[in-house]
């Protein structure tokens, strides 16, 4: 029997079941969907994250309370703030610290905003003048707040272009933050990042006012954020800030700081490492229902195999060699998989395109994890078609034709 022939003869007994067939590809279909759409979202976070970190500069350092290690990097792990007006004092001294452009204390704290038409809950940061330079962030609108607000404990507030939207708030406005009324002075850019995360969601008030009226804490900050004069000098400016703090704190033994300083490759490089590992479990995941949709193949060419024992018998009474039972029952098994491999490459490149417009989530769709998933499910359900067809080989036709 020719190939072509051997073809079309499994294809003929595919569709002659159609019902059983459509729903065996359906297995194949949601996992090579769940695969891309899993895959697309994690790397459309991870790209978010990048992102959102290389937009800070090179030049970005994170004074974190604590010393504790995870994943080789160190992280903010005290139970209590370790750090204080009195060290931010002494990283924005200048003759100690010539490497180290800005300075700026972060006390931060969800809470929700109140306007005329409209409340909204975000992240609140209280900071100083500096937090504009240290964040890279630019204006888009009004001013930000400068020293004399921090010095009065101004009641005004800047707020990140989404957060201003869903307010329905401008500058000059006065909105409501624990009962308190803040004037709305300065609408940040925004930084047309996406994923799971906004940057464009938030809001920045004086950081005395933050600790005095919001947050709390007053005295304290919960990290420091500082700035190099240059990419170049980030490891001086490293070493001085470190340098300071040893000696604010009163540590003789850098073991045992009571705090961590990270560097933006630092932050990029584990967040990196955080997304890929998400990606790979979630797609991991995702990739179990293609291991059932094999299974489901598997179980349904048995069943017809058992059905068509009387068929198979006649064919091989006819000539039919135990190579072209073979072929067929792989070629039937073969067409169920990629059919349902390239309609879960529809419904994976559907998902691209409706997630981020329902969900706000962002997905990258890229063509390795199509190919690969296809590849996958195509090989799934010829491993998972192997049995049933060495099975339909192996029958003898007398006994196959006493079956009937």
């Amino acid at each position: 029997m020719s190939i072509l022939h051997t073809i079309e003869t499994g294809l003929r007994s595919l569709l002659g079941h159609r019902l059983r067939s459509v729903l065996t590809t359906l297995g194949i279909l949601f996992g090579v969907a769940a695969v891309i759409a899993t895959v697309g979202i994690g790397q459309a976070s991870s790209d978010s994250v990048t992102a959102r970190i290389t937009s800070l500069g090179t030049n970005l350092l994170t004074v974190s309370p604590g010393s504790t290690v995870f994943g080789g990097v160190f992280g903010g792990g005290a139970s209590a703030n370790s750090l204080t007006m009195r060290d931010v004092a002494g990283l924005s001294d200048r003759q100690n610290a010539p490497d180290i452009a800005a300075v700026a204390p972060v006390s931060q704290g969800r809470v929700s905003l109140v306007s005329t038409s409209s409340n909204w809950s975000t992240t609140l940061s209280g900071s100083t003048p500096d937090w504009l330079i240290a964040n890279a962030r630019s204006m888009s609108s009004g001013t930000f707040i400068t020293s004399a607000d921090v010095s009065t404990s101004a009641q005004v507030i800047v707020l990140g272009a989404t957060t201003a939207s869903n307010l329905g708030a401008g500058v000059g406005d006065l909105i409501t933050v624990k009962q308190i009324p803040f004037q709305v002075i300065g609408i940040l850019a925004s930084t047309g990042s996406q994923g799971f995360g906004n940057p464009d969601d938030l809001a920045v008030v004086p950081l005395t006012t933050a600790q005095d009226e919001l947050i709390g804490g007053v005295g304290t900050v919960q990290r420091i954020l500082l700035s190099a004069t240059s990419s170049a000098n980030l490891g001086t400016a490293y070493a001085e800030a470190n340098q300071i703090l040893l000696q604010t704190h009163g540590i003789t033994n850098p073991s045992q700081a009571d705090f961590s300083i990270t560097s933006q490759t630092q932050v990029l490089s584990t967040a990196q490492a955080v997304t890929q590992t998400l990606t790979i479990l979630l797609a991991s995941v995702a990739a179990i229902s293609l291991l059932v949709g094999g299974i489901g193949v598997m179980n349904i060419m048995l069943v017809s195999v058992t059905e068509r024992t009387s068929e198979i018998g006649l064919r091989k009474a006819l000539g039919a060699t135990p190579g072209d039972l073979f072929r067929q029952f792989v070629i039937e098994a073969g067409a169920l998989t990629a059919v349902g491999g390239l309609l879960g490459v529809a419904s994976g490149l559907a998902a691209g395109y409706i997630v981020p417009r329902t969900a706000n989530i962002a997905v990258t769709i890229t063509p390795a994890p199509i190919a690969i998933a296809v590849a996958v499910a195509v090989v799934v359900g010829l491993v998972f078609g192997v049995y049933p067809a060495l099975r339909a080989a192996r029958l003898a036709p007398i006994e196959a034709l006493r079956a009937q």
